[in-house]
């Protein structure tokens, strides 16, 4: 249940960011042009949410990796 309610508040999150951008970019053109660039800002954002919230933990994980192994070579220069 947690993993759920996380995801969609990153999608959610990512959302609103992108539907923000969007429309501040597309009211540079027209008012028009910036409703339509929110909504495709929303979509693009909750698409960038879903993804990122599955590739977390794999980034995570490779971040420590790179930490640990970066370590490795500083402890072994002192």
């Amino acid at each position: 249940m947690r993993k759920r309610i996380k995801r969609a508040l990153n999608r959610a999150k990512y959302a609103a960011t992108g539907g923000a951008v969007g429309g501040a970019i597309g009211g540079l053109v027209s008012p028009k042009a910036a409703s339509t660039a929110a909504g495709i800002g929303a979509l693009v954002g909750a698409v960038i949410g879903e993804k990122w919230t599955d590739a977390e933990p794999v980034v995570e994980r490779a971040t420590e990796k790179a930490k640990a192994k970066a370590g490795d070579r500083i402890g072994s220069a002192e």
